[in-house]
């Protein structure tokens, strides 16, 4: 693990979020895209050394949609940078962690991707993310 690479918040209308995330923050997001394979449209923040992902569901089956559904908007996931993704899975496995994603997959903002289940990790969800 490299550092956190970006904190995953929930929210119900991004175009709101952007707005007050953009007065809070003192600038704007640097990117927004969609990412269709998670039904998620997404913007990020940069602060300092830091980022922050804003996520809206496309749809009610989206897991993000689900989340809120379930426990309102909030933070969502915390994505720790790694070197190999797919030595990193394999190393949380044989830890005994369970993973949501067994394979990495593209992810938002240039990166490749892989879910533990928040079952495994104190009901956090935690992204394993690596440059493409």
């Amino acid at each position: 693990m490299n550092k956190i690479e970006h904190i995953g918040i929930a929210v119900k209308n991004l175009k709101e979020s952007n707005e007050l995330f953009s007065k809070l923050l003192g600038a704007p997001p640097y990117k927004t895209e969609t990412v269709e394979s998670e039904g998620v449209a997404t913007s990020f923040f940069q602060v300092g050394p830091n980022k922050i992902e804003l996520l809206e569901g496309l749809n009610d089956e989206s897991p993000v949609s689900k989340f809120i559904s379930k426990r309102g908007e909030g933070v969502h996931h915390i994505a720790l940078d790694v070197e190999d993704i797919y030595a990193e899975i394999d190393r949380l496995k044989k830890e005994g962690f369970t993973m949501i994603h067994e394979s990495p997959k593209k992810g938002a903002d240039n990166k490749i991707i892989a879910f533990l289940h928040p079952k495994s990790s104190n009901g956090v969800l935690i992204e394993l993310c690596q440059d493409s």
